[in-house]
């Protein structure tokens, strides 16, 4: 596994695992807990030790089950989860509340990296969540903090006003939307950039052109997109709820996209 060193040291495998859907009925984003952890028994399994979760998701304690009935130590896995601000923030003490409700689903008494998940209209209230977010990576319970979603007038206000700058920015970059300028705002920070949804807008069209880059070197065309996206320094989080397919997402370490090859894709 290649591994990204952070703004602030910390290093974190450039290919970690969506868990947005695990565990749940009908493996929909929507479904209720099934109760077991398949997905993430089979990710372990296949070796990932990176986790992409968030409170959003409302499974936080399948991925904090998955990993601590395996006999792998805690320190080995990287976890990300994510404050829930799709509604806007509730308040320094909400705030507490949900992040206390996180370690207790994930089983865990730190996580790796803690994000904002979603910016909102209040830039006074965005300051103050990241505060709070520097506050428990003052004191070792978050390893590296950083945000989602966010653009560059709300990477400036975190810039301008905190007192860390976030290690990363978690992002849409997949085909038709690459975000270009976006990746090169995070990038002028020395913040990496992080693809959610990294295999998202595969039509007919760019599978085939894909595939036909894959078969010069035996991948599949999801093997091709992750390889692109990891060439431009972008650390990806695939989901797949197939051990097989979970497996192959790894395997992307032993080819390199050609000059031409990369171009082919850029323009899908």
């Amino acid at each position: 596994m290649k591994h990204m060193t952070l703004n602030n040291t910390i290093e974190i495998p450039i290919v970690g695992s969506g868990t947005n859907t695990f565990g749940k009925e009908g493996n929909q984003y929507t479904g209720a807990l099934r109760g077991d952890t398949q997905e993430i028994d089979w990710a372990i399994a296949n070796g990932y030790r990176h986790f992409d979760s968030a409170q959003l998701y409302n499974n936080e304690e399948v991925l904090g089950k998955g990993l601590k009935k395996s006999s792998i130590p805690r320190e080995d896995f990287f976890i990300t989860t994510k404050l829930n601000t799709r509604e806007g923030f509730g308040g320094t003490d909400w705030a507490h509340a949900e992040i206390k409700k996180s370690l207790e689903k994930l089983q865990t008494d730190y996580v790796d990296q803690f994000l904002i998940h979603f910016p909102w209209d209040n830039h006074d209230e965005i300051v103050e969540a990241w505060n709070v977010l520097e506050d428990y990576y003052n004191r070792g319970v978050f390893k590296s903090i950083g945000v989602s979603n966010f653009e560059k007038e709300h990477l400036e206000l975190i810039l301008e006003h905190g007192h860390f700058k976030p290690a990363v920015n978690q992002i849409p970059s997949y085909i038709g939307k690459w975000n270009e300028d976006l990746i090169a705002i995070n990038k002028s920070q020395d913040i990496a950039t992080v693809a959610w949804s990294p295999l998202r807008g595969i039509d007919e069209n760019a599978k085939q052109v894909l595939e036909e880059i894959g078969n010069q070197y035996g991948k599949t065309y999801a093997q091709v997109i992750l390889r692109y996206q990891i060439e431009r320094d972008v650390i990806v989080i695939p989901k797949s709820h197939n051990k097989e397919r979970q497996a192959q997402n790894l395997d992307i370490f032993d080819f390199n996209l050609t000059s031409n090859n990369r171009e082919r894709i850029a323009n899908l």
